[in-house]
């Protein structure tokens, strides 16, 4: 398997596009041919998570021997990872509902999925390009790719990771999360912006010359552990597979009926891997995009047009509030015909006039696929209650975005009778304002104080990873400039250098 850029014919392998990211020109990095319908029921029955893994990533990862595969994915999925032997268990709401829990992990979010795996497989393609420089990870963070990333890289020999996330745009946990975070190679900074805003920066960085030429003067390499790498994407498909086969299993759907998606949608990562998913064989009827106030998704799958002139909400599911989808890139490549031009000129359109738009019939094809909804703040809050007092069930503010985008569909009947899988990408007790406020409970500034109080009523204990935060101190209090953060990257790579 090689790995083609979406802008252009660049090709390259799987190790390289692990270790580089993002592609020369700029574009993102797809299967030069994709492994299309080649997952079924009967070949995932009675596997374990962790075999379900090694048969998807075995499409992808040629580069690796079955052997190294299934290793790096048994150091990646295990006791010590993650709290639940299933990895991604599924939780029934009701006889239509299903909720598929990703947040298991040691930071209690979907992205420990694909970033328990990703430092195996970026040391190992490492070491097959005969690469000697320190790799430095760059990451933008809406919230939680950001504590995910630091903890799967944390003291990783020949890595080091530095993360910037929007010092108003995450919520008091995450941030404790972050501030906290222990290891010898690891820098976080909050800036003042958005995580567009960082986003941004981190893309230039890649594609700038002298940026680079200076970080390969100290013997430094950049990487990305956003999902623009093909080390955080792919390891996504997995859960879908998974989920899958735990539906089939508990008799919710039969083999092969179809089943609808719905994903609490910002970077557009997540649900792309459902995408894939079903590329490869998983029947997955409507992958829905659920969006908060920040609704330029929900609105281009409505329109065809992707349009970022509008205003930017900080909201109560932060991890939503993007504006600038990085992985929407390659969707739009198959929305193209992968006609790497044509995507081209979109990201150029985006990037000159903050707008982009598909054709008529792209449109009409795509919606064959995909579907977008929205719900506001308020009604995150409401949906929370209401799935608490109803069905004793708590969703952090994400996932209760996708669950009411459901509800929206589901009044109207445009679920049409297929069972559907919410997918819950955090677990509640990161977001405590949210949950007091839903749940109509005292609000303190101290969040564990509120934790406290969530707890009481619910009867939830409070996971160890958090637990274990409380007491520990705060070691990174930077909060810079945005136009400052080319200065804060150079500034890291003369430590690691120095520290070399």
């Amino acid at each position: 398997m090689k790995f083609r850029s979406t802008r252009s014919n660049e090709c390259v392998s799987p190790s390289y596009a692990l270790l580089h990211g993002l592609a020369k020109d700029g574009g993102l990095y797809i299967p030069e041919t994709f492994p299309e319908q080649v997952l079924t029921y009967k070949q995932l029955a009675g596997k374990s998570y962790q075999e379900i893994a090694a048969v998807v990533l075995s499409y992808f990862f040629t580069n690796f021997t079955d052997e190294e595969r299934k290793q790096m994915i048994a150091s990646a999925y295990n006791d010590q990872t993650f709290r639940d032997s299933r990895i991604v268990p599924l939780h029934s709401i009701d006889a239509d509902t299903s909720i598929s829990e990703l947040f298991h992990g040691r930071t209690l979010a979907f992205k420990d999925l694909a970033l328990s795996l990703f430092p195996y497989l970026l040391t190992a393609a490492k070491k097959q390009e005969k690469e000697t420089r320190e790799i430095l990870i760059l990451t933008a963070t809406s919230g939680d790719t950001g504590k995910a990333a630091l903890e799967g890289f944390k003291d990783v020999p020949g890595t080091n990771i530095m993360v910037f996330y929007p010092s108003e745009g995450v919520s008091p946990m995450q941030k404790q999360q972050m501030q906290k975070q222990e290891g010898q190679n690891v820098k976080v900074s909050a800036i003042y912006g958005n995580f567009d805003d960082a986003q941004s920066f981190l893309k230039r960085v890649f594609t700038n010359a002298a940026v680079n030429a200076y970080a390969d003067s100290k013997g430094v390499l950049f990487s990305s552990a956003n999902s623009i790498n093909i080390g955080r994407l792919f390891p996504q498909v997995a859960y879908y597979v998974s989920t899958y086969v735990s539906l089939v299993d508990n008799g919710a759907i039969a083999e092969d009926e179809p089943f609808d998606v719905v994903v609490p949608t910002g970077n557009f990562g997540n649900i792309l891997a459902g995408y894939f998913a079903k590329k490869m064989g998983i029947p997955i009827g409507k992958l829905i995009c659920a969006s908060n106030t920040n609704k330029v998704l929900a609105d281009f799958f409505n329109t065809g047009v992707y349009d970022m002139n509008r205003p930017f909400f900080t909201t109560s599911s932060p991890s939503m509030d993007i504006l600038l989808s990085s992985n929407f890139e390659r969707f739009l490549f198959y929305v193209a015909g992968q006609d790497a031009g044509r995507v081209a000129q979109w990201e150029d359109d985006l990037a000159k006039t903050g707008k982009m738009a598909v054709s008529a019939d792209e449109l009409a094809a795509l919606r064959a696929d995909f579907e977008g909804g929205w719900i506001d703040d308020d009604e995150t809050k409401a949906v929370i209650n209401h799935v608490y007092n109803d069905y004793g069930y708590l969703l952090d503010p994400h996932t209760a975005v996708a669950y009411g985008v459901y509800l929206n569909r589901h009044k109207q009947g445009l679920d049409k009778g297929r069972h559907t899988v919410i997918m819950a990408t955090a677990h509640p007790y990161k977001f405590p304002p949210v949950i007091c406020e839903a749940l109509a409970l005292p609000q303190h500034d101290d969040p564990f104080a509120m934790l406290a109080e969530i707890s009481s009523v619910t009867g939830m204990a409070l996971p160890a990873p958090l637990a274990d935060l409380k007491d520990k101190p705060v070691r990174f209090h930077d909060s810079i400039q945005k136009e400052d953060m080319k200065q804060a990257v150079l500034s890291f790579v003369d430590q690691i250098h120095d520290r070399a």
